[in-house]
C-alpha cells in the first residue's frame, strides 16, 4: 500500500513554503506605502481569502489523487492541461531563479566571504539535494529544520518589535496618512497575491495525503498563518528605518549567524517545493519524465539564470504569467464542485478516463473562454487605481460566473 503523508508532515511542508524573502518583501511594500491604522483589516482578509482558495483547490488533488496540473485535464482537456502545465513549469523555473537571487543578495548584505555566483550555486545544490532525496526520506530533518527556523524567526520578530513603530502609528490621523499610496483593495491584493501564487502547486502535495479534508485544511492554515507572520516581519522592517534592506534589519536586530541561517533555510524550503512541483508539471506534459530528476535539472537551470541576472529584467513578465492561474483555478473550482466533473471522481477512476467520459470539446472550449475573459479582466483591472475587490478576485469572479453558465445550461436541458 502506498504510504500517505499525515497532518503534521503537511503542516511542516506548508509552513516552510510561506517562510521566504518574497513574503517578507511583500510586507515591507505594504508597510512602506500604507497608513498604519488602515492596513490590518485588508491584510488579514487577504490571507483568509487566499487560504480558502488554497484549501478548495488543494482538496481537488487530495480527492482524485493526481498532481496540480493533471487536475485541470477534466476541465480544459488534455491540450489545455498541457498549456497550463507548460506555463507553470516556465514560471516555476524563473521564480526559483528570482528567489535564489533574492536570498543570495540578502546574504551578500550580511558580508559573507562568498561571491554572489557561488552563493547562488550553493543554494541551488541544497535545493537539488532536497528534491532528489525526497520529502519522506528527509522528514525528520525537515522537522528539525522548521523548528530551528521557527525559533530564529521568533527571535527576529521580538528584536525588531522594539525598533519600529507599526503599532505606534495605528492611531494616525487622516492628515498623517494622506501621503500613503496604497488603499484598502491594494493592500488586500498584495496580501492575497502570494497565497494564490501556490494554487497551481498545492495539489502536487495534497494528492499524497492520508486524510484529504483534514490534511488540506492543515496545509492551507499552516501556510496562511506563516505567511501572515512573514508579512508582519516585513511591516516591522519597513518601520525600522532601513528601507527594504532585509540584511540591515537582521544586523539591526543583532542576528549575525542566526540571520544567515534564516535566509538560507527560508530560501531552500520555499524553492524546494517550487523545484519539486516543476518536476510534477513536467510530468503532466510528458508522462515518462521523472519528477525528481527534472526538479534537480530545474534547480541547476535556475542557478544559472540567477547568476546571469537576466530574470531581473523579466519580473513583470513573470507577474503576467502568474495572473494566468487565478482565473484558471476559478473555472476548475466551479466545474469540480458544482458540475459533473467532481461527482464522477470516485473509486479508482483516473483523470484521463473521467475526462473522456463526461467532457467534450465544447465544454473545454467554453472553460478556456471563461478563463481567457477572467485573464483579460485582470490585465485591465491591474492598471486601475485600487479597483473594487482587486484585480485577482475580480478576475476569479468573472471566470467563475462564465464557467457556471455552462452548468446552468446543462441543468435546464436535463429538466
Amino acid at each position: 500500500m502506498e504510504k500517505r503523508t499525515g497532518l503534521f508532515t503537511n503542516a511542516i511542508i506548508w509552513f516552510g513554503v510561506a517562510v521566504s524573502v518574497s513574503e517578507i518583501e511583500a510586507g515591507i511594500e505594504i508597510g512602506a506605502e500604507a497608513a498604519p491604522g488602515s492596513l490590518w483589516l485588508p491584510l488579514v482578509l487577504g490571507h483568509i481569502v487566499g487560504g480558502i482558495f488554497l484549501f478548495f483547490v488543494g482538496l481537488i488533488g487530495a480527492r482524485i489523487r493526481v498532481n496540480a496540473m493533471e487536475t485541470t485535464a477534466s476541465v480544459y482537456g488534455t491540450y489545455g492541461s498541457k498549456f497550463f502545465a507548460s506555463l507553470n513549469l516556465f514560471q516555476l523555473v524563473a521564480w526559483i531563479a528570482v528567489l535564489n537571487a533574492q536570498g543570495a543578495s540578502v546574504l551578500a548584505g550580511l558580508d559573507l566571504p562568498i561571491s554572489f555566483p557561488l552563493t547562488c550555486v550553493l543554494l541551488a545544490v541544497l535545493i537539488a539535494l532536497w528534491v532528489f532525496v525526497g520529502l519522506r526520506r528527509f522528514a525528520k530533518v525537515t522537522t528539525v529544520v522548521m523548528a530551528v527556523l521557527a525559533v530564529l524567526l521568533a527571535a527576529l520578530t521580538v528584536k525588531l518589535f522594539g525598533t519600529g513603530s507599526i503599532f505606534a502609528g495605528a492611531s494616525s490621523s487622516g492628515a498623517d496618512s494622506a501621503g500613503h499610496t496604497l488603499g484598502f483593495w491594494n493592500i488586500f491584493e498584495i496580501s492575497m497575491a502570494l497565497p494564490l501564487s501556490w494554487l497551481p502547486v498545492i495539489s502536487d502535495y495534497t494528492k499524497d495525503v492520508e486524510k484529504p479534508v483534514r490534511a488540506t485544511a492543515v496545509s492551507a492554515i499552516a501556510y496562511s498563518l506563516a505567511s501572515f507572520w512573514m508579512y508582519f516581519i516585513g511591516l516591522e522592517i519597513a518601520s525600522a528605518g532601513v528601507g527594504n534592506d532585509i540584511a540591515k534589519a537582521i544586523l539591526l536586530a543583532g542576528l549575525g549567524i542566526p540571520g544567515i541561517i534564516i535566509v538560507v533555510l527560508s530560501t531552500v524550503t520555499t524553492n524546494f517545493l517550487a523545484a519539486n512541483s516543476a518536476g510534477e508539471s513536467a510530468k503532466a506534459i510528458v508522462r515518462r519524465l521523472n519528477p525528481k530528476i527534472t526538479g534537480v535539472v530545474v534547480s541547476a537551470i535556475s542557478a544559472l539564470l540567477a547568476i546571469s541576472g537576466i530574470m531581473d529584467h523579466y519580473i513583470s513578465f513573470l507577474y503576467l504569467i502568474a495572473s494566468v492561474f487565478a482565473p484558471m483555478a476559478a473555472v476548475l473550482l466551479v466545474s469540480f464542485y458544482f458540475g459533473k466533473t467532481g461527482a464522477v471522481h470516485t473509486g479508482e477512476e483516473t483523470a484521463r478516463e473521467e475526462t473522456a467520459r463526461v467532457s467534450g470539446k465544447a465544454f473545454w472550449i467554453w472553460n478556456l473562454f471563461a478563463w481567457l475573459v477572467g485573464f483579460a479582466v485582470y490585465q485591465v483591472a491591474v492598471h486601475l487605481d485600487s479597483v473594487f475587490l482587486g484585480p485577482t478576485l475580480l478576475s476569479v469572479i468573472v471566470s467563475a460566473v462564465i464557467s457556471y453558465i455552462w452548468i446552468l445550461k446543462n441543468k435546464f436541458k436535463s429538466t
